[in-house]
């Protein structure tokens, strides 16, 4: 049974039970600041459980993405290296809020696992709370669970979301996976090894935990239940490890494929596939990698997938790649998913670029450090260089050391960040290293509205943060002019580049900060002296200014459009003006769709073709905001403010002290190259204008034609052309499928003709090219039909994969269990295997020993016949 079948099941089953079926949360927890990251299926029913809010129902159930990789549930130092930890899972869960209780509850969960997935009772094991005498009773005598398989634990059995909130007793059932593997029962000796798994935790809310630790008892008792999809999956699917189920084998062999590697059961591997799932989730609700928070934890991840596909010998950007894999395993179950699937793979792109500079050196630096270490412990000096200088996170260092039989220093490490926080205190963005030793007394002029080359004198240089009489030639350091035409950083804008001269003196200035009143032109000297008093010839570069003014004026435009098309409700949460792209951060609750994206740019153009005047306004900050003004988020503004109108009847009035274009027109063209989550309830808008746009047209045209001449069309026909192809694929697929079934019919009935008849029971075992599993099956089925009593194996091999499916008709399944016979064939061609006692399969990769072991399969029917 699929992964997905799982999951539609579970939902199927709780449906009929009278529960509303909820669509998962976002992994970034709404208005909860005690939670990192979504880590259960009860998150987003928190304030139901507490009685502050009310839905249409009182059931529930869902199927909740989930993400344990920061703050108290933290599994990912242990992804990769057990066969149950992962950083992205997804819990089921059933619900009740103040409508059926522990009865209730139990009844459900038993009857889904032993009728519907139609689990044996006697592999399954229950626990309760040690005081929770009513769950007990209703286990022991009215489901009649075995007493041998039941015990009762303490803390293991209460469970609480946090250190606060909704709490209480809970009842968990364990799978036992035979005495094959290692193991003791729930609270016994050595019970946390792998033999007794738990599947399904009960929990009953009865209680909510205040900060100072009291259990006050909620509005109405309640029932939170979580299962996790993967862990119900392996055992459904006779498998032992997470990795082996269906959702994770794709993504394995895809990430086999990307890293250049043969063995799949490399841990390595299995890092890969879990983290490309939260990392795509994770961008996918909106969270980008960054340096804290949920963007350094997104990081965090994403970098030890990285490390590990380094490991693998793969120096090549391969991680953004396995998206698409994971889109066609999930994206039916979360269209999100496939919908946000570029925007994700440009993200991991971007992160993989930024790492793999660092990657190697850093990998280099490690060793180095490793092959002179003097114990087993690598010094926290070493773990922050490499965290400072290389952005590797700590517990990725310490992933590199575990595999080294080494550990780091935590504690010197944390010493040294302390250190570096303190030297930061106080430092501003471009002298973080001058903390407070410069202060500027001087008042510069911004003549820069007006001009773009004007002539002013020098009123103070600084070196490496002291002031300085002069600046040799080849010397870096940061210029003051009483007067200047260089925009300052500020509002969102970049600060200006450009040349400062006297003489034979040249500084290029890299970009102009503002330090109190001054304008500070950063920069080196390439030739000359450059003095205090000198005055110089101070020219901005033109072309980059006039990218970023059509860029800043483009930018309130968009802002007044998206205000227009979303709605009032639209404000900027952050924003992004530089010579290349503009980025606009501003508040809405869900995606812009592509009609609306349209309809933005439709109205931005508009306002360009028009090309009317962009005017300018000096008025007092009361006055501005009568006018209807607009402020801008982020930004700090004095008595005296400018007003910016721009548009056919003052479309757009902002207050902005930014450097814009003369009128729209100037603007040329505008296009939205990406809209996507920048964090919960904020969206992020990029976009080009004038240049930039016309070779973001050119590349869509070219894009196009590509496309048309692939699919032999014109242009203009190219997308009823694709449809055309699509639809006649599809149509192949189906026809393929349904010659799948006439083969396996036809097969049925050809192999019914070999069976093998030992002492009354009628033994297939045979090889059935161009088959896949399903095939399989469905001619399993119809030789089942045919013979009336029959236990059969048939095998399909695919290049070096060989796929093996057992049915036995069900008057033989105790006798000729279907599992034992698939692990019995498959343990002969180097593979696993397992099932129910009338249908198993399984597979193997040893194609020469197949034959031998398909004429085995009569020897295994006479020996459980004499057994």
């Amino acid at each position: 049974m699929k992964s997905a079948d799982i999951r539609q099941a579970f939902l199927d089953y709780f449906a009929r039970q009278g529960h509303a079926i909820v669509p998962s949360s976002s992994l970034v927890p709404a208005d909860d600041p005690t939670l990192l990251f979504t880590n259960a299926g009860m998150n987003q029913f928190k304030d139901v459980f507490l009685g502050r809010e009310k839905r249409d129902y009182t059931r529930a159930t869902s199927s909740q993405r989930c993400v344990r990789a920061g703050g108290k549930h933290n599994d990912l130092e242990n992804v990769g290296y057990t066969a149950r930890h992962h950083t992205f899972f997804e819990m089921l869960g059933n619900f009740s809020f103040g409508d059926y209780f522990k009865r209730e509850a139990i009844k459900f969960a038993w009857e889904f696992l032993t009728v519907e997935m139609k689990l044996p009772a006697e592999r399954l094991w229950v626990t309760v709370h040690v005081s929770d005498d009513e769950a007990a009773d209703i286990w022991l005598k009215e489901m009649g669970v075995s007493a041998e398989r039941f015990s009762r634990l303490d803390e293991d059995n209460f469970w609480q979301m946090g250190d606060t909130g909704p709490c209480g007793p809970c009842s968990e059932i364990f799978y036992d996976h035979g005495a094959d593997v290692p193991g003791g029962p729930p609270g016994s000796e050595g019970d946390d090894l792998d033999r007794y798994i738990e599947i399904w935790n009960l929990v009953f809310m009865q209680y909510d935990r205040q900060p100072d630790g009291e259990l006050k008892p909620l509005p109405k008792p309640s029932v939170d239940t979580g299962m996790g999809l993967e862990r119900i999956a392996a055992v459904l699917q006779g498998v032992h490890s997470n990795y082996e189920i269906d959702l994770f084998q794709a993504l394995l062999k895809a990430a086999a494929k990307a890293t250049g590697t043969d063995d799949l059961e490399e841990k390595s591997l299995r890092v890969i596939a879990d983290h490309i799932r939260s990392s795509s989730f994770l961008i996918c609700d909106g969270v980008i990698p960054s340096n804290e928070g949920r963007g350094y934890v997104l990081r965090r991840i994403i970098r030890r997938a990285l490390r590990h596909g380094h490991k693998l010998g793969c120096e090549s950007l391969f991680f953004h790649t396995l998206v698409a894999a994971l889109v066609e395993q999930m994206g039916d179950a979360y269209p999100t998913l496939r919908a946000e699937q570029a925007r994700i793979e440009k993200a991991l792109k971007a992160e993989e670029e930024q790492f793999g500079r660092t990657l190697a050196q850093g990998m280099k630096v490690l060793e180095q450090a490793v092959a002179t270490l003097d114990g087993d412990v690598i010094p926290g000096d070493v773990v922050f260089t490499l965290y400072d200088t290389h952005g590797f996170p700590p517990d990725l260092t310490a992933d590199v050391a575990r595999e080294k039989n080494l550990r780091i220093d935590q504690a010197g490490f944390d010493v040294a960040m302390a250190a570096q926080r303190e030297r930061a205190r106080g430092a501003d963005s471009f002298a973080s290293d001058y903390n407070d030793r410069l202060q500027i007394d001087a008042s510069t002029e911004f003549s820069g509205y007006e001009l773009l080359d004007d002539q002013a004198a020098v009123v103070g240089l600084y070196r490496n943060g002291e002031a300085v009489d002069q600046l040799n030639a080849g010397e870096d350091g940061m210029v003051v002019l009483e007067r200047t035409p260089f925009y300052a950083e500020s509002g969102g804008q970049v600060g200006d580049t450009g040349v400062l001269s006297v003489g034979d003196a040249r500084f290029v200035v890299s970009d102009t900060r503002k330090r109190q009143a001054a304008h500070v032109h950063l920069g080196k000297l390439e030739a000359g002296t450059l003095k205090t008093g000198d005055k110089v010839a101070a020219r901005v570069d033109t072309r980059r200014r006039q990218a970023v003014m059509r860029n800043h004026s483009a930018t309130h435009l968009m802002h007044a459009a998206l205000r227009k098309v979303l709605g009032n409700h639209v404000a900027q949460k952050g924003s992004l003006v530089g010579p290349d792209y503009l980025r606009f951060d501003f508040s809405h609750g869900g995606s812009v769709t592509a009609e609306q994206i349209a309809e933005i740019e439709g109205i931005v153009n508009a306002h360009i073709l028009a090309n009317l005047p962009v005017s300018t306004e000096l008025m007092d900050i009361d006055a501005a905001r009568a006018a209807g003004a607009m402020a801008l988020f982020g930004e700090k503004y004095d008595d005296e403010v400018r007003v910016l109108t721009m548009g056919e009847a003052a479309f757009s009035k902002e207050l902005c002290g930014g450097t814009h274009v003369a009128r729209t027109g100037d603007i040329g063209l505008f296009r939205i190259t990406l809209e996507g989550a920048s964090s919960a309830g904020v969206r992020r808008i990029e976009a080009v204008t004038g240049d930039n746009a016309l070779a973001e047209v050119k590349r869509l045209a070219d894009t196009v034609s590509r496309v048309a001449a692939t699919v032999k069309a014109s242009p203009e026909q190219a997308a009823a052309r694709v449809e055309q192809l699509v639809s006649r694929a599809r149509e192949l697929e189906k026809e393929i499928e349904r010659l799948k079934q006439k083969l396996a019919s036809g097969t049925g009935n050809d192999l019914s003709a070999q069976a093998q008849n030992i002492d009354g029971v009628n033994i297939v075992a045979s090889q059935l090219d161009g088959a896949d599993a399903k095939t399989l099956r469905t001619a399993i089925d119809k030789l089942k039909d045919k013979l009336g009593s029959a236990v059969v194996l048939l095998a399909a091999v695919e290049g070096d994969k060989i796929s093996l499916v057992a049915g036995v008709t069900k008057d033989l399944a105790g006798d000729y269990p279907a599992g034992d016979l698939v692990r019995y064939v498959a343990s002969q061609i180097g593979g696993k295997g397992g099932g129910r006692g009338d249908m198993a399969q399984g597979g193997g990769s040893d194609v020469a020993a197949l034959p031998a072991a398909l004429e085995s399969v009569a020897d295994w029917a006479r020996a459980r016949q004499k057994g």
